[in-house]
């Protein structure tokens, strides 16, 4: 027959759309997409036309498609349907593109906090000039109870996952200036996130500021026995205490197993005297 010089085997046309030949035969058994020609020996044959078919099929299962909704929208042959469905399915892959695109900057932005915690002098205390940052913030927890502060955490870090703010920074909290020169160093006011600047409409932005900045590795409880250093060290190097502290859990039970190899970062603003 020389049409079939046109036409390709199974093993070449499967070869083409990079497929074994049994999904062929499984596309043929359930009408998905039959052969161009079926020879009087039962060999199938496919047309360079029905590559692109292929490829419809292959992009609208990649995107969640039954195969047997597939079957339906490629025998509905009505091109003003075609066209709403195929942009109403766009529309998905730019939501799953977006999706994975905040995915692969979380997983960056925490590798990159691994790598400088590996790095970090856990016993060296700085003074900073730090740029502003945008923050979401949670309600005001200062004062609160145990149970109180859990229950605020839970709902803070629902929060920003259901509305796309997290991007893998590290949540950290708030400590008032007053609460630190009493002391009271578990006292939190707000719990934050680090966001992208356009992320909200109304971000609470960290102005550009000195701080003086060290860690704390160990127990959260124990987070006092570094403050107190650090307290000592601005002192004597001539500064005091002029705004809020920022702390960020860098390394939690995601990064490490025992809460002794927990690091809290410590940013307590300063001011020279």
């Amino acid at each position: 027959m020389e049409s079939l010089k046109k036409l390709f085997t199974t093993g070449e046309f499967a070869n083409i759309c990079n497929v074994k030949k049994q999904t062929l035969f499984h596309y043929d058994d359930i009408d998905l997409l039959k052969p161009e020609y079926v020879a009087p020996n039962g060999y199938r044959y496919y047309s360079f036309q029905q590559a692109e078919v292929f490829t419809v099929i292959e992009i609208l299962k990649e995107i969640g498609m039954s195969l047997s909704d597939i079957k339906d929208f490629l025998n509905a042959n009505n091109l003003k349907e075609t066209a709403e469905m195929l942009t109403e399915k766009a529309e998905m892959m730019q939501q799953k593109i977006e999706a994975l695109q905040r995915t692969k900057e979380i997983i960056q932005n925490k590798k990159e906090q691994i790598v400088n915690a590996i790095e970090l002098d856990i016993d060296s205390i700085t003074i900073e000039h730090l740029e502003r940052e945008y923050y979401v913030l949670s309600k005001n927890i200062l004062n609160s109870t145990d149970k109180e502060f859990t229950e605020a955490i839970m709902s803070f870090v629902k929060y920003t996952k259901e509305e796309a703010l997290d991007i893998g920074y590290p949540v950290g909290g708030l400590i008032p200036k007053a609460q630190i020169e009493k002391n009271d160093y578990l006292n939190v006011s707000h719990l934050f996130m680090r966001i992208k600047e356009k992320a909200l409409k109304h971000p609470f932005i960290r102005k550009s500021c000195t701080f003086a900045v060290g860690y704390h590795k160990g127990s959260y409880l124990k987070t006092y026995e570094t403050y107190e250093k650090m307290k000592s060290f601005i002192e004597k190097n001539g500064y005091q205490i002029s705004g809020d502290t920022i702390e960020e859990y860098v390394i939690d039970g995601l990064s490490v197993k025992g809460e002794e190899d927990y690091i809290t970062k410590i940013m307590i603003q300063v001011e020279e005297k």
